[in-house]
């Protein structure tokens, strides 16, 4: 007898529709699987066996064959053990329900019958949402993930066997549902507060304009001076992630298995891998393609500490992503993408030893091992950082005194929002969330400059030798620094700001 059982494979972050075709006849007893299957869903042949025995039915001795349409895909992952067995026992008449053209399975097997948790539930439900699925059976430990989604029922199974009762209407279980709305409003943030970093003030404020318009920023200073310590502050002054942002961010994290007990992901992630980490971990790919610290640092912050300590093959691989918001994995037989909108914050000491230019520390390198040290980031990768600041030790007095008053960041958040919102509203109609997406075209019409900030642009452009990208960059800082300061349009100081920012490339670089 014949079956048919719908599932999902995943390539990238889009799922794919799969028709599992299930032949039971007779013959000489046999188990074969066509239509592109990786290792893991060859190897579903002995857990789905063992699996149909161990829940209490009756593996059938026949001629089994199953095809997973359409055979031109590449067909990946555990999550394929469910329907197979569901369209053998379809096939025996063990499941007596036929009526299942818009319900779809996914699951791994366990040797006992289980139903084990699988990665990629959630892009998976979507993706089966939008082919027209109206129902899916999920495994029970991936139903806290896949309740966000709205419009489609979610129905959470333990074991085999309760899922044969359930299709023979044998026993009740109810659609899993959970309410997205209290999931944003009840997620606290637990960030380090700005409050508790005294003195940097020049560097707070470059944070600031950097999370109200999403910019790249550069910190370059001597050890202890406080860059990591306010880079790890960065993400208590961002403005929060709407549901469709959180959204991706979660579809993401469900691929690589990293979600938490929450079902969806509120929070703007924060990443700083170790400097040891290869081309792979950064933008994702790998035997089985996964997405990299690029994507995991999607609509959140990537934090590069010491930055040339990274290798430079590592560093290059920034660029297209940076520029791109997405990171692209080319295999023989699909190409992949992942997004990757994040802000990249990068610290660094301006020389090996740390104390290049510190009025109270020698510096004990030559000139030639401050080039090497510094050419590691190539020119390229700089123009791509909008903002470079430098910092000094932060002073006794600044320390000791305890009256002096440091902004909280509840209180910079409040103004980062209220420039985000003013970029909300300008863009509405452009398909951009903010400043630092502005393309060339976009910002002829919003980062215009009267005659006095296009004589100043020149005198910079001129002295400090920018390049194209570079004079973009000031354009969009100073459109960021502008919304702060709730300007509609671009004054000759928030150009001078913006320009203090481009100032190191040419002092470390030049």
């Amino acid at each position: 007898m014949l079956s048919k059982v719908k599932t999902c494979v995943l390539q990238g972050l889009d799922g794919y529709l799969v028709e599992v075709e299930t032949d039971v006849s007779r013959g000489m007893p046999s188990f074969n699987i066509v239509g592109l299957p990786d290792t893991a869903i060859r190897e579903a042949k002995e857990r789905v066996r063992t699996a149909i025995k161990n829940s209490g039915y009756e593996f059938p001795l026949n001629r089994i064959t199953i095809n997973l349409a359409p055979a031109n895909l590449k067909k990946e992952g555990s999550q394929l053990d469910l329907p197979i067995a569901v369209g053998i026992l379809l096939a025996v008449e063990i499941i007596k329900n036929n009526n299942l053209d818009n319900v779809s399975f996914v699951g791994e097997l366990s040797l006992d019958g289980k139903i084990n948790k699988i990665d990629g539930a959630l892009p998976m439900v979507i993706s089966l949402k939008e082919k027209g699925i109206e129902k899916v059976i999920i495994p029970y430990d991936n139903k806290e993930e896949c309740s966000v989604v709205d419009r489609i029922d979610i129905i959470p199974v333990k074991h085999l066997s309760e899922l044969v009762l359930y299709l023979n209407d044998e026993m009740i279980i109810e659609p899993y549902k959970r309410n997205v709305n209290l999931l944003l409003e009840n997620q606290e943030d637990n960030y380090e507060d700005f409050g508790d970093v005294k003195g940097q003030q020049m560097l707070k404020r470059a944070m600031e304009v950097a999370a109200a318009g999403s910019h790249n920023i550069l910190i370059i200073g001597p050890p202890g001076s406080g860059k990591t310590m306010i880079a790890r502050r960065l993400p208590s002054i961002l403005p929060k992630l709407t549901f469709e942002q959180a959204l991706e961010i979660t579809k993401i994290y469900s691929i690589v298995g990293l979600l938490n007990e929450y079902s969806l992901v509120t929070k703007r992630p924060f990443r700083a891998p170790h400097h040891t980490m290869s081309n792979v971990s950064l933008v994702g790919g790998g035997r089985i393609p996964r997405p990299g610290e690029v994507s995991l640092a999607h609509y959140g912050v990537l934090f590069l500490d010491e930055l040339p300590e990274f290798k430079k093959s590592v560093l290059e691989v920034l660029r297209q992503p940076m520029e791109d918001g997405h990171v692209t994995i080319s295999r023989v037989n699909a190409s992949l993408s992942y997004p990757s909108k994040f802000m990249l914050v990068a610290s660094m000491n301006p020389c090996p030893c740390g104390y290049y230019g510190d009025p109270t520390h020698e510096c004990t390198c030559n000139q030639r091992d401050i080039d090497r040290y510094l050419g590691k980031i190539s020119g390229p990768l700089l123009d791509r950082i909008d903002i470079h600041i430098e910092v000094s030790p932060v002073k006794y007095n600044e320390l000791e005194n305890n009256n002096l008053k440091t902004e909280s960041s509840k209180e910079i958040r409040y103004r980062v929002d209220k420039a985000h919102q003013e970029q909300l509203e300008r863009y509405k109609d452009e398909n951009i969330y903010s400043n630092s997406e502005l393309t060339p075209k976009h910002m002829k019409k919003y980062c215009e400059l009267d005659d006095e900030g296009k004589m100043l642009m020149k005198q910079a452009f001129d002295q400090l030798g920018l390049s194209a990208r570079a004079y973009n960059k000031v354009l969009k800082v100073a459109r960021t620094i502008a919304d702060l300061e709730g300007s509609k349009n671009i004054k000759s100081n928030h150009l001078a700001e913006a320009i203090q920012y481009r100032k190191l490339d040419r002092k470390y670089w030049s």
